[in-house]
């Protein structure tokens, strides 16, 4: 079973095709890290798997039932965006009663215990808290929901690194304990290299790559290697990116390592060095290598 799938999403806005044909599947009991450059989609994305928006074409379909005003569904869901929303004066002891009358799942007494992890005035207006305290409120609200599906935009933007830590701790303790699903859309690969085992990259409205994290780790190799003088690259190589400086080559290449290591030492290399690969250089590898890398611009 899966928690989350979209099977050929189109959605366009005013010509702009914002989801193209969009496949993508969370398993179930899944951290499912989805990324990509601004405008990629991932917002678009989101909005479809809440069921805020219908698509153009395709399916949507949250724990195997489409989404879209799909009441019973969307009770088993609990959602934090960039900027998470609230009435207009409501504090967050406000929203906790309002959730609680429209979720059969809403837990009183997590909502208690979760008090001594979130050091809010929960009578005080949410919109007089800072950005960090509003997203501390929304968490608190959303772990008290119980959710079968957690479905966080950017959810620790604003925290400070405390605050972090005990947030992922109460989400991970969640997926570890109830078999909670957990889609989580963000820049910082960092953070999500320590906790998804899952990725999705959006590119232009589609899924260019969807793996777990060890095999995409598995079966993208970054190698340091010195050739001999006029010696060339075995073919056959899959180059996600090339670089040189001297002697020294540094190679990024699809495949695993073994069987790489073997093929470059048929070259028979003066140096070669197999080096671990961060999700983050993955990221920019899978979307152009060195056309998407920062470049250097002189003013």
């Amino acid at each position: 079973m899966n928690a989350i799938e979209l099977k050929g999403v189109t959605k366009t806005f005013d010509g702009f095709k914002a989801l193209d044909k969009l496949d993508l599947t969370v398993p179930k009991g899944a951290v499912y890290g989805l990324v990509g450059p601004n405008g990629a989609g991932k917002t678009t994305a989101i909005r479809h798997m809440t069921g805020m928006l219908r698509p153009d074409a395709g399916k949507v379909l949250l724990l195997e039932e489409p989404v879209y005003e799909n009441v019973s569904v969307k009770e088993r869901v609990a959602c934090i965006p960039d900027e998470p929303w609230f009435f207009s004066g409501a504090s967050t002891r406000d929203m906790m009663e309002f959730y609680r009358e429209i979720y059969p799942r809403f837990d009183q007494g997590r909502y208690e215990k979760l008090r001594s992890a979130f050091p809010l005035d929960e009578l005080r207006p949410i919109r007089r808290l800072s950005r960090g305290m509003r997203k501390q409120s929304a968490f608190w609200l959303a772990l008290a929901l119980r959710p079968e599906v957690l479905i966080l935009d950017e959810p620790v933007d604003g925290l400070d690194p405390v605050m972090r830590r005990q947030v992922w701790s109460l989400v991970m303790g969640d997926v570890a304990e109830n078999g909670t699903s957990v889609l989580v859309s963000s820049h910082n690969l960092r953070e999500l290299e320590d906790v998804c085992d899952h990725i999705g990259i959006l590119q232009r409205g589609r899924c260019l790559l969807e793996k777990s994290v060890d095999d995409l780790q598995e079966t993208t190799v970054k190698f340091a290697l010195a050739l001999p003088e006029g010696a060339a690259l075995p073919e056959g190589l899959d180059i996600l990116h090339e670089s040189a400086a001297g002697r020294l080559r540094t190679l990024i290449l699809r495949g695993r390592e073994e069987e790489l290591t073997e093929k470059l030492q048929s070259a028979q290399p003066l140096f070669l060095e197999a080096q671990p690969l961060t999700l983050e250089e993955i990221f920019i590898y899978e979307m152009g290598g060195a056309d998407y890398a920062v470049k250097d611009i002189l003013l």
